[in-house]
Protein backbone atom coordinates (compact mmCIF):
# COMPACT_ATOMS: atom_id res chain seq x y z
CA UNK A 1 0.00 0.00 0.00
CA UNK A 2 0.93 3.35 -0.76
CA UNK A 3 -0.06 6.50 1.63
CA UNK A 4 0.59 9.84 0.69
CA UNK A 5 0.31 11.44 4.28
CA UNK A 6 2.18 14.80 3.63
CA UNK A 7 -0.46 17.16 2.83
CA UNK A 8 0.27 20.24 4.57
CA UNK A 9 3.04 20.20 1.98
CA UNK A 10 1.21 19.78 -1.40
CA UNK A 11 -1.85 18.31 -2.08
CA UNK A 12 -2.35 16.64 -5.49
CA UNK A 13 -4.22 18.44 -8.03
CA UNK A 14 -7.98 17.46 -7.88
CA UNK A 15 -8.33 15.71 -10.87
CA UNK A 16 -12.08 17.28 -11.82
CA UNK A 17 -10.34 20.35 -11.26
CA UNK A 18 -7.52 19.81 -13.74
CA UNK A 19 -9.78 18.74 -16.31
CA UNK A 20 -12.08 21.64 -15.75
CA UNK A 21 -8.69 23.36 -16.46
CA UNK A 22 -8.09 22.25 -19.48
CA UNK A 23 -10.34 24.64 -22.01
CA UNK A 24 -9.16 27.56 -20.72
CA UNK A 25 -5.48 26.15 -21.91
CA UNK A 26 -6.07 25.24 -25.06
CA UNK A 27 -9.95 27.31 -25.79
CA UNK A 28 -9.63 30.60 -23.91
CA UNK A 29 -5.97 31.03 -24.04
CA UNK A 30 -5.88 34.83 -24.71
CA UNK A 31 -3.79 37.68 -22.85
CA UNK A 32 -6.43 39.00 -20.50
CA UNK A 33 -5.57 42.54 -21.09
CA UNK A 34 -5.63 41.95 -24.96
CA UNK A 35 -8.93 44.28 -26.10
CA UNK A 36 -9.52 41.41 -29.30
CA UNK A 37 -11.76 38.86 -28.75
CA UNK A 38 -9.69 36.14 -27.64
CA UNK A 39 -8.59 38.40 -24.69
CA UNK A 40 -11.88 39.18 -23.64
CA UNK A 41 -13.03 35.82 -23.32
CA UNK A 42 -9.42 35.19 -21.41
CA UNK A 43 -10.93 38.81 -19.36
CA UNK A 44 -14.15 37.52 -18.73
CA UNK A 45 -12.56 33.45 -17.20
CA UNK A 46 -10.40 35.32 -15.15
CA UNK A 47 -12.83 37.43 -13.73
CA UNK A 48 -15.05 34.54 -12.85
CA UNK A 49 -12.13 32.92 -11.13
CA UNK A 50 -11.58 36.11 -8.74
CA UNK A 51 -16.13 36.69 -8.25
CA UNK A 52 -15.92 32.61 -7.00
CA UNK A 53 -12.25 33.37 -5.06
CA UNK A 54 -13.93 35.87 -3.20
CA UNK A 55 -17.27 34.57 -2.17
CA UNK A 56 -15.36 31.60 -0.89
CA UNK A 57 -13.40 34.28 1.52
CA UNK A 58 -16.59 36.59 2.06
CA UNK A 59 -14.88 39.16 0.12
CA UNK A 60 -15.49 41.89 -2.65
CA UNK A 61 -13.80 40.78 -5.77
CA UNK A 62 -11.77 43.69 -6.10
CA UNK A 63 -10.01 42.92 -2.70
CA UNK A 64 -8.64 39.45 -4.46
CA UNK A 65 -4.87 39.40 -6.11
CA UNK A 66 -3.61 36.82 -7.95
CA UNK A 67 -0.26 35.43 -7.12
CA UNK A 68 2.08 33.06 -7.31
CA UNK A 69 1.62 31.60 -4.59
CA UNK A 70 1.80 32.29 -0.93
CA UNK A 71 5.03 33.23 -0.58
CA UNK A 72 4.66 36.38 -2.60
CA UNK A 73 1.21 36.98 -1.26
CA UNK A 74 3.42 37.20 2.02
CA UNK A 75 6.45 39.29 0.92
CA UNK A 76 4.16 41.89 -1.08
CA UNK A 77 1.58 42.25 2.71
CA UNK A 78 4.69 42.82 4.54
CA UNK A 79 7.17 44.91 2.43
CA UNK A 80 4.27 46.81 1.10
CA UNK A 81 2.65 47.74 4.74
CA UNK A 82 5.68 48.51 5.81
CA UNK A 83 6.40 51.08 3.03
CA UNK A 84 2.79 52.61 2.66
CA UNK A 85 3.15 52.93 6.77
CA UNK A 86 7.31 54.15 7.19
CA UNK A 87 6.50 57.91 8.13
CA UNK A 88 4.94 55.90 11.40
CA UNK A 89 7.51 53.93 11.40
CA UNK A 90 9.49 50.33 11.19
CA UNK A 91 8.25 48.47 14.11
CA UNK A 92 6.50 44.79 13.40
CA UNK A 93 5.46 42.22 15.22
CA UNK A 94 5.36 38.44 14.69
CA UNK A 95 4.99 35.43 15.97
CA UNK A 96 7.94 33.15 16.97
CA UNK A 97 6.51 30.26 14.93
CA UNK A 98 5.60 31.91 11.17
CA UNK A 99 6.46 30.40 7.93
CA UNK A 100 10.05 31.19 6.54
CA UNK A 101 8.23 33.54 4.04
CA UNK A 102 7.67 35.69 6.76
CA UNK A 103 10.54 34.90 8.70
CA UNK A 104 13.33 36.03 6.34
CA UNK A 105 11.35 38.51 4.73
CA UNK A 106 11.04 40.56 8.09
CA UNK A 107 14.59 39.31 9.05
CA UNK A 108 16.22 40.63 5.73
CA UNK A 109 14.11 44.32 5.56
CA UNK A 110 15.50 47.13 8.09
CA UNK A 111 12.74 46.36 10.19
CA UNK A 112 12.78 46.37 14.09
CA UNK A 113 10.58 43.28 14.46
CA UNK A 114 9.34 41.78 18.09
CA UNK A 115 8.88 37.87 18.24
CA UNK A 116 5.78 36.65 20.23
CA UNK A 117 6.82 33.32 22.16
CA UNK A 118 3.77 30.66 22.10
CA UNK A 119 2.93 28.49 24.63
CA UNK A 120 3.82 24.87 24.59
CA UNK A 121 0.81 24.10 22.45
CA UNK A 122 1.47 26.52 19.76
CA UNK A 123 -0.62 29.50 20.98
CA UNK A 124 -0.05 33.21 20.99
CA UNK A 125 -0.93 35.46 24.07
CA UNK A 126 -3.19 38.30 23.41
CA UNK A 127 -2.31 39.83 26.33
CA UNK A 128 1.49 39.48 24.56
CA UNK A 129 0.57 41.22 21.87
CA UNK A 130 -1.02 44.03 23.66
CA UNK A 131 2.42 44.53 25.37
CA UNK A 132 4.16 44.38 22.14
CA UNK A 133 2.26 47.06 20.28
CA UNK A 134 4.14 50.25 20.17
CA UNK A 135 3.51 54.06 18.93
CA UNK A 136 5.82 53.07 15.92
CA UNK A 137 4.36 49.80 15.37
CA UNK A 138 3.06 49.50 11.33
CA UNK A 139 2.42 45.83 11.80
CA UNK A 140 1.34 42.87 13.05
CA UNK A 141 1.49 39.42 10.92
CA UNK A 142 0.44 36.06 12.39
CA UNK A 143 -0.47 32.80 10.51
CA UNK A 144 -4.08 31.69 10.92
CA UNK A 145 -2.89 27.95 11.41
CA UNK A 146 0.94 26.74 11.93
CA UNK A 147 2.05 24.43 8.83
CA UNK A 148 3.81 21.88 11.31
CA UNK A 149 1.75 21.23 14.25
CA UNK A 150 -1.63 23.00 12.74
CA UNK A 151 -2.43 24.92 15.94
CA UNK A 152 -5.34 28.02 15.19
CA UNK A 153 -4.88 31.34 16.44
CA UNK A 154 -7.28 33.35 18.12
CA UNK A 155 -7.08 35.95 14.83
CA UNK A 156 -9.83 37.92 15.31
CA UNK A 157 -8.73 38.72 18.91
CA UNK A 158 -5.49 39.21 17.73
CA UNK A 159 -6.57 41.80 15.03
CA UNK A 160 -8.93 43.95 16.98
CA UNK A 161 -6.11 44.21 19.47
CA UNK A 162 -3.86 45.76 16.57
CA UNK A 163 -6.86 47.99 15.05
CA UNK A 164 -7.48 49.67 18.47
CA UNK A 165 -3.78 51.11 18.51
CA UNK A 166 -4.18 51.83 14.81
CA UNK A 167 -1.82 48.77 13.53
CA UNK A 168 -2.50 46.88 10.12
CA UNK A 169 -3.30 43.03 10.63
CA UNK A 170 -2.04 40.67 8.02
CA UNK A 171 -2.51 37.05 8.42
CA UNK A 172 -0.50 34.09 6.67
CA UNK A 173 -4.04 31.71 6.00
CA UNK A 174 -2.14 29.35 3.88
CA UNK A 175 -2.14 26.40 5.61
CA UNK A 176 -6.20 27.13 6.77
CA UNK A 177 -7.95 28.44 3.78
CA UNK A 178 -9.94 25.09 1.77
CA UNK A 179 -9.45 23.14 5.70
CA UNK A 180 -11.25 25.67 8.48
CA UNK A 181 -13.91 29.05 7.89
CA UNK A 182 -12.08 31.70 6.80
CA UNK A 183 -14.08 34.32 6.47
CA UNK A 184 -12.07 38.17 6.01
CA UNK A 185 -15.08 39.91 7.02
CA UNK A 186 -15.60 37.34 10.64
CA UNK A 187 -11.76 38.17 10.76
CA UNK A 188 -11.27 41.31 10.49
CA UNK A 189 -8.03 41.29 9.10
CA UNK A 190 -6.36 43.92 6.45
CA UNK A 191 -4.99 41.04 4.33
CA UNK A 192 -4.77 37.36 4.11
CA UNK A 193 -2.71 34.87 2.22
CA UNK A 194 -3.71 32.02 0.74
CA UNK A 195 -1.86 29.55 -2.03
CA UNK A 196 -3.95 26.89 -4.53
CA UNK A 197 -1.60 23.84 -3.92
CA UNK A 198 -3.15 23.38 -0.40
CA UNK A 199 -6.22 22.57 -1.43
CA UNK A 200 -6.09 20.36 -4.47
CA UNK A 201 -5.40 22.98 -7.01
CA UNK A 202 -2.37 23.57 -8.99
CA UNK A 203 0.87 24.73 -7.70
CA UNK A 204 2.27 28.31 -8.55
CA UNK A 205 -0.97 30.19 -8.25
CA UNK A 206 -2.23 31.96 -4.91
CA UNK A 207 -3.97 35.30 -3.37
CA UNK A 208 -3.86 38.35 -1.19
CA UNK A 209 -6.88 39.06 -0.17
CA UNK A 210 -6.45 43.15 0.59
CA UNK A 211 -8.90 44.58 2.44
CA UNK A 212 -11.00 47.75 0.27
CA UNK A 213 -9.28 51.09 0.79
CA UNK A 214 -6.23 50.03 1.89
CA UNK A 215 -4.12 50.82 -0.82
CA UNK A 216 -1.04 48.50 -0.65
CA UNK A 217 2.38 49.59 -2.62
CA UNK A 218 3.34 47.31 -5.23
CA UNK A 219 6.03 44.80 -4.85
CA UNK A 220 7.20 44.73 -8.21
CA UNK A 221 6.99 46.93 -11.70
CA UNK A 222 5.82 46.12 -14.85
CA UNK A 223 2.30 46.13 -16.96
CA UNK A 224 -1.08 47.12 -15.06
CA UNK A 225 -2.57 43.63 -14.48
CA UNK A 226 -4.26 43.15 -11.50
CA UNK A 227 -5.54 46.71 -11.41
CA UNK A 228 -1.68 48.21 -12.07
CA UNK A 229 -1.33 46.55 -8.48
CA UNK A 230 0.74 43.30 -9.58
CA UNK A 231 2.30 42.73 -12.74
CA UNK A 232 2.47 40.26 -15.09
CA UNK A 233 0.58 38.35 -17.26
CA UNK A 234 -2.21 37.02 -14.88
CA UNK A 235 -1.94 32.68 -15.00
CA UNK A 236 -5.89 32.19 -15.94
CA UNK A 237 -5.88 28.63 -15.98
CA UNK A 238 -4.21 28.06 -12.74
CA UNK A 239 -6.73 30.95 -11.28
CA UNK A 240 -9.49 29.13 -12.58
CA UNK A 241 -8.53 25.92 -11.21
CA UNK A 242 -7.35 27.02 -8.16
CA UNK A 243 -10.92 29.49 -7.75
CA UNK A 244 -13.10 25.84 -8.83
CA UNK A 245 -10.85 24.00 -6.29
CA UNK A 246 -11.85 26.49 -3.29
CA UNK A 247 -15.51 26.34 -4.17
CA UNK A 248 -15.83 22.67 -3.88
CA UNK A 249 -13.15 22.75 -0.75
CA UNK A 250 -15.34 24.99 1.53
CA UNK A 251 -18.52 23.16 0.07
CA UNK A 252 -19.74 21.20 3.00
CA UNK A 253 -16.50 21.90 5.33
CA UNK A 254 -17.78 21.39 8.69
CA UNK A 255 -18.61 17.34 7.69
CA UNK A 256 -15.31 17.20 6.13
CA UNK A 257 -13.68 18.60 8.72
CA UNK A 258 -15.61 16.41 11.30
CA UNK A 259 -14.40 13.11 9.35
CA UNK A 260 -11.13 14.00 8.82
CA UNK A 261 -10.50 15.19 12.47
CA UNK A 262 -11.66 11.74 13.42
CA UNK A 263 -9.08 10.66 11.23
CA UNK A 264 -6.50 12.32 13.32
CA UNK A 265 -7.42 11.27 16.37
CA UNK A 266 -7.56 8.16 15.80
CA UNK A 267 -3.96 8.03 14.13
CA UNK A 268 -2.31 10.48 16.81
CA UNK A 269 -4.30 8.46 19.55
CA UNK A 270 -2.83 4.99 17.93
CA UNK A 271 0.47 6.70 17.56
CA UNK A 272 0.71 7.46 21.59
CA UNK A 273 -0.46 4.09 22.43
CA UNK A 274 1.58 2.17 21.02
CA UNK A 275 4.85 4.36 20.79
CA UNK A 276 6.65 4.64 24.29
CA UNK A 277 8.90 7.89 24.77
CA UNK A 278 6.33 10.05 22.37
CA UNK A 279 5.13 13.09 22.73
CA UNK A 280 2.35 15.10 20.91
CA UNK A 281 3.31 18.36 19.81
CA UNK A 282 0.15 18.96 17.71
CA UNK A 283 -2.60 20.40 20.06
CA UNK A 284 -5.44 18.66 21.84
CA UNK A 285 -7.73 21.25 20.61
CA UNK A 286 -8.29 24.34 18.00
CA UNK A 287 -6.29 22.20 15.64
CA UNK A 288 -5.94 21.69 11.65
CA UNK A 289 -8.49 18.94 11.18
CA UNK A 290 -5.91 16.78 9.63
CA UNK A 291 -2.56 17.83 11.17
CA UNK A 292 -0.44 14.95 13.20
CA UNK A 293 2.89 15.64 14.50
CA UNK A 294 4.81 13.64 17.34
CA UNK A 295 8.23 13.55 18.63
CA UNK A 296 9.46 10.36 19.48
CA UNK A 297 12.69 10.40 21.49
CA UNK A 298 15.83 8.95 20.94
CA UNK A 299 15.31 9.05 17.81
CA UNK A 300 16.15 11.11 14.30
CA UNK A 301 13.10 12.49 12.11
CA UNK A 302 15.10 11.45 9.23
CA UNK A 303 15.38 7.83 9.79
CA UNK A 304 12.31 7.44 10.60
CA UNK A 305 10.76 9.02 7.55
CA UNK A 306 13.21 6.74 5.60
CA UNK A 307 11.98 3.88 6.43
CA UNK A 308 8.25 4.99 6.61
CA UNK A 309 8.71 5.74 2.91
CA UNK A 310 10.46 1.87 2.37
CA UNK A 311 7.38 0.94 4.05
CA UNK A 312 4.98 3.64 0.88
CA UNK A 313 3.92 6.03 3.43
CA UNK A 314 4.99 9.75 2.66
CA UNK A 315 5.42 11.88 5.38
CA UNK A 316 8.07 15.05 7.04
CA UNK A 317 10.04 16.44 9.71
CA UNK A 318 8.62 19.79 9.35
CA UNK A 319 8.44 22.37 6.74
CA UNK A 320 8.75 21.08 3.28
CA UNK A 321 10.34 24.93 2.40
CA UNK A 322 13.31 23.47 5.20
CA UNK A 323 13.81 19.74 4.23
CA UNK A 324 17.56 20.52 3.16
CA UNK A 325 18.26 22.02 6.88
CA UNK A 326 20.07 19.91 9.47
CA UNK A 327 18.51 22.45 12.18
CA UNK A 328 15.35 21.69 14.10
CA UNK A 329 12.75 23.08 13.61
CA UNK A 330 11.91 27.02 14.99
CA UNK A 331 8.32 26.05 15.44
CA UNK A 332 9.25 22.92 17.68
CA UNK A 333 12.07 24.76 19.49
CA UNK A 334 9.06 27.86 20.43
CA UNK A 335 7.21 25.30 22.18
CA UNK A 336 9.80 24.38 24.63
CA UNK A 337 11.59 21.33 23.17
CA UNK A 338 15.31 20.61 23.40
CA UNK A 339 17.08 19.92 20.22
CA UNK A 340 17.16 16.43 20.57
CA UNK A 341 13.54 15.98 20.98
CA UNK A 342 12.56 17.97 18.28
CA UNK A 343 14.98 16.42 15.78
CA UNK A 344 12.89 13.26 16.71
CA UNK A 345 9.69 14.42 15.19
CA UNK A 346 7.26 13.68 12.38
CA UNK A 347 4.46 14.96 10.65
CA UNK A 348 1.61 13.36 9.12
CA UNK A 349 -0.69 15.23 7.62
CA UNK A 350 -3.69 13.82 6.19
CA UNK A 351 -6.99 15.31 4.18
CA UNK A 352 -10.25 14.50 2.84
CA UNK A 353 -8.81 11.44 0.12
CA UNK A 354 -7.29 9.96 2.81
CA UNK A 355 -9.05 7.00 4.50
CA UNK A 356 -9.48 4.79 7.70
CA UNK A 357 -8.00 1.99 5.82
CA UNK A 358 -4.86 4.22 5.32
CA UNK A 359 -5.06 5.38 8.98
CA UNK A 360 -5.14 1.42 9.86
CA UNK A 361 -1.93 1.07 7.78
CA UNK A 362 0.35 3.90 9.10
CA UNK A 363 -0.79 2.34 12.87
CA UNK A 364 0.35 -1.40 11.60
CA UNK A 365 3.50 0.14 10.39
CA UNK A 366 5.02 3.24 12.75
CA UNK A 367 5.29 1.07 15.70
CA UNK A 368 7.49 -1.39 13.89
CA UNK A 369 9.18 0.88 12.26
CA UNK A 370 10.00 2.83 15.85
CA UNK A 371 11.18 -0.37 17.34
CA UNK A 372 13.35 -1.48 14.83
CA UNK A 373 15.19 1.60 14.41
CA UNK A 374 15.36 1.55 18.37
CA UNK A 375 16.55 -1.75 18.56
CA UNK A 376 19.89 -0.01 16.72
CA UNK A 377 20.10 2.97 18.49
CA UNK A 378 22.49 3.26 21.55
CA UNK A 379 20.76 5.77 23.36
CA UNK A 380 17.24 3.15 23.34
CA UNK A 381 19.76 0.59 24.76
CA UNK A 382 20.86 2.94 27.44
CA UNK A 383 16.96 3.56 28.45
CA UNK A 384 16.30 -0.15 28.50
CA UNK A 385 19.09 -1.19 31.04
CA UNK A 386 18.37 2.25 32.97
CA UNK A 387 14.55 0.51 32.94
CA UNK A 388 15.53 -3.16 33.60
Amino acid sequence: MRVYADNAATTRTDPEILEKMLPVFTETYGNPSSIHTAGRDAFFVLKEARDRTAKALNALPDEIYFTSGGTEADNWAILGAAKKKAAKGRHIITSAIEHHAVLHTLEKGDFDVTYLPVNEQGFVSCEDLEKAIREDTVLVTVMMANNEIGSIQPIRQLADIAHRRNVLFHTDAVQAVGHIPVDVKELGVDMLSLSGHKFSAPKGVGALYVRKGLLLPNLMQGGAQEKGRRPGTENVPAAYGMSLALEKAVTGLEDKMKKLSALRDKLINGILDTVPYCRRNSPAENCLPGMVNVSVQYLEGESILLMLDMNGICASSGSACTSGSLDPSHVLLALGLDHETAHGSVRLSLCGQNTEEEVDYILEKFPQIIARLRAMSPLWEKVEKKEG
